[in-house]
């Protein structure tokens, strides 16, 4: 069994052994192109190894709309940070409802990006004994921190995280450089210093190497 597929297997575990009287919520957070998005697709069929239905969503639902992402500017690194993303949708769609106190009924998306434009889902009810595998960026920050019960950070450095944006992005590879430079990292060093993640986080994973990810952090506290 290759080393991906244990530290797969090892998180879904931890997340098993959580009793609670409602969903647990695990976010899987780390800066732009840190592989969130493949290892909670990846982890999914793992944690539903051990019976408990998986609810997938990511940050890439609630987008604020394009107006209010770039009205700082485009490249402007508070604007990305401060503007991207709607909160209190965020908490109101998705978080509370699966929360201690919600009323299980959620909606997983509420905007989409690419079109610029509002997603009318009707609302689903979750399982008390379900999962929700939610990935993204700055999900570590004060505004939605203690809605967790599992906090994953997916670690790369900024250069890897340059590295694979400019593989993976679309478009002039000279823009997707000057947005990398000057809009995505710094705006996840000024999340650093703001929200300190890698003190938040729960579980710490060194992802700089996809194919060989390995445990450095693991809190004293998990599982409890």
């Amino acid at each position: 069994m290759d080393s991906r597929t244990t530290l797969l297997r090892t998180i879904a575990g931890v997340i098993s052994r959580y009793d609670l009287d409602h969903p647990v919520r695990v976010a899987i957070d780390g800066i732009d192109c840190a592989g969130k998005t493949r290892f909670a697709d990846e982890l999914k069929p793992f944690v539903e190894d051990h019976g408990q239905p998986v609810i997938r969503s990511s940050i890439d639902g609630f987008h604020n709309p394009e107006k209010i992402r770039y009205n700082r500017g485009r490249y402007d690194p508070e604007g990305y940070y401060l503007d991207s993303f709607n909160y209190r949708v965020l908490l109101d769609e998705l978080l509370l409802p699966l929360g201690p106190d919600g009323d299980l009924f959620y909606r997983k998306k509420f905007f989409d990006y690419k079109k610029n434009k509002k997603v009318d889902l009707i609302p689903e009810k979750a399982s008390k004994d379900s999962v929700l595998l939610f990935d993204g960026v700055f999900l570590l920050r004060p505004e939605i921190l203690n809605q967790w019960k599992l906090k994953i950070f997916l670690d790369i450095s900024f250069d890897e995280s340059k590295r694979r944006g400019i593989v993976r992005d679309e478009g002039d590879k000279e823009e997707i450089i000057k947005l990398y430079e000057q809009r995505y990292i710094p705006a996840q060093k000024l999340y650093y210093l703001h929200a300190g993640p890698k003190l938040q986080a729960d579980i710490i994973i060194d992802n700089n190497d996809p194919a060989d990810p390995s445990l450095t952090y693991v809190s004293p506290k998990i599982g409890k």
